[in-house]
């Protein structure tokens, strides 16, 4: 076989079965081996980061990494925000970037670039398949790589005439192996015991304890000690509604999150990182702890959270896990014909979100009190913007419906931020998923608003409202949305909205929402 068929042939054995690409002509070879496969399942995205984006939410749930294929640096350029965000959600992923013959560099031609560099900036491993005869031992450093638990993004650089090169005969795929989270110790289980059971504790939760039974028994060890419990401000996947563990997350607003954490004394992190301040600004403090108060580290993000909660509450005695408190369902506002706002909306995705749904949070500030609004919602799983970077939303929600296709997915999507992946829609008509968004039309950047209050500014200009304005054109999401292939609805009220989402619900395949707020 050819290097592009052994490869391949090496990801299927590591048990990553499907690829999000956009290729272009230096990954000929590589489409065609992946045209000889049909146990791998191919989803085409028509920009670079939809195909990353859809990669990390498919891995968020599938438990597994994807791969991606695309083309060169300037396409790897393309998908670099959203690979940030995978890589700051511990997400496991392998890229597969073509890059020219190398008997082609030393020439300069236009698509030349130093695909390595780029590709070092949002990868955790970077490797360059250096020959056909190297080509088994690099990938399989390069997936062992994306199935290590202190990794995850890893990025394989495929010239193209190792693709188009016979492999030397007799060249298999090497064995691969999940390598284990790393044991926390007994003298971190001894200092978290004695910080939580002092006043004013916190157990502070990220990362897989916010999932399955850790969250069961972080809540109960909360309990039995009398701390608080307390989830990082964005996280890669939760598990939240009825049945499960009420936990509330730390604030995004940089005031609120000082004020959350003012009383705190003791600060015991479990699989999450001590809170800092999204950005710096004028006269606040980037370290959000107060000064008086003691950190003690459980588990690292990359360590072993779900032994070390059981084990601690093993050693403090603690013998049954609390069943969560039963919490009240959100009711569904009133089907009338007052005007839209972000609260009434989330209240009502809250009262109408069906059981095991999978939501994907890019709302940012309209779709912000749908968190507090669903605590007692339908079972379901909820994914964040990890990273920061905006335009994950859309590509998000599509490798989430590609990974769990029997399950409903509900994306609460900013308007702005939308438009930065709005190709994402295309690729959920293709491929039927079930996918329902809701776009809040407020037709502008709303938290840039609040960003230009934290610095200070109280009035806005002409040119800075135009930089902060969606309007003058508005943007028609129901026509955009058509366009890309997907059946949509514009609600102006409650009465609307509540008949859009139940259609939506309805719908074989994807359905948007444009909310006008």
């Amino acid at each position: 076989m050819n290097g592009a068929q052994f490869i391949c042939e090496a990801l299927l054995q590591g048990d990553i079965d499907v690829c999000f690409a956009n290729p272009g002509t230096s990954e000929m070879h590589f489409v065609a081996a992946l045209d000889s496969k049909p146990q791998m399942r191919c989803v085409l995205g028509l920009f670079e980061g939809v195909v990353t984006g859809a990669a990390d939410g498919y891995a968020r749930m599938a438990g597994k990494p994807a791969a991606t294929l695309l083309h060169l640096g300037s396409g790897l350029s393309n998908a670099s925000a959203n690979l940030h965000n995978a890589k700051r959600a511990n997400t496991p992923m392998v890229n597969i970037v073509g890059d020219h013959a190398r008997h082609h560099l030393e020439y300069d031609a236009p698509l030349t670039s130093d695909i390595r560099s780029l590709a070092t900036a949002v990868s955790d491993h970077v490797v360059s398949i250096a020959a056909p005869e190297t080509v088994a031992q690099q990938m399989h450093h390069g997936i062992s790589t994306a199935l290590h638990p202190e990794m995850g993004v890893s990025t394989i650089i495929l010239p193209a005439d190792v693709a188009w090169s016979e492999v030397p005969e007799g060249c298999e795929p090497l064995s691969l192996t999940h390598a284990a989270p790393r044991a926390v110790s007994n003298e971190a289980l001894i200092r978290a015991a004695e910080a939580l059971q002092r006043s004013n504790a916190v157990l502070f939760l990220g990362g897989r304890a916010l999932t399955g039974v850790a969250l069961s028994i972080a809540n109960t060890i909360a309990h039995h000690t009398g701390a608080t419990l307390l989830a990082e401000t964005s996280n890669s996947r939760m598990r939240r509604g009825q049945g499960t563990a009420r936990i509330d997350k730390l604030p995004y607003p940089v005031d609120a999150a000082i004020e959350r954490l003012r009383p705190v004394r003791e600060l015991v992190l479990a699989g999450s990182r001590s809170p800092v301040a999204f950005f710096a600004y004028p006269g606040k403090p980037s370290d959000l702890l107060p000064e008086d108060c003691r950190r003690t580290v459980l588990a690292t993000p990359f360590e072993d959270v779900d032994d070390a909660l059981r084990r601690l509450m093993a050693h403090l005695g603690i013998r049954h896990v609390l069943e969560p408190a039963v919490e009240m369902q959100p009711l569904l506002p009133a089907a009338d014909d007052q005007p839209l706002d972000g609260d009434s909306v989330c209240r009502a995705i809250a009262a109408l979100l069906p059981n095991d749904a999978i939501v994907t949070d890019e709302g940012l500030t309209q779709g912000r009190s749908f968190f507090n609004h669903s605590f007692g919602a339908a079972p379901h799983d909820y994914l964040q913007l990890t990273g920061g970077a905006i335009g994950i939303g859309l590509p998000l929600a599509t490798g989430a419906a590609v990974a769990c296709p029997e399950r409903q997915v509900v994306s609460l999507q900013a308007d702005g931020s939308g438009m930065y992946t709005l190709q994402a829609l295309w690729t959920q008509a293709r491929e039927r998923l079930k996918c329902l968004t809701v776009i809040f039309s407020n037709r502008r950047y709303a938290i840039l608003h609040q960003e230009m209050a934290n610095i200070g500014v109280t009035e806005i200009g002409r040119n800075a409202a135009s930089m902060l304005s969606l309007a003058d054109p508005d943007l028609h999401w129901t026509k955009l949305a058509e366009g890309m292939g997907v059946a949509a609805a514009r609600a102006n009220t409650m009465s609307q909205f509540i008949a859009a989402f139940e259609k939506g619900l309805a719908h074989d395949g994807p359905f948007l929402i444009e909310a006008a707020i």
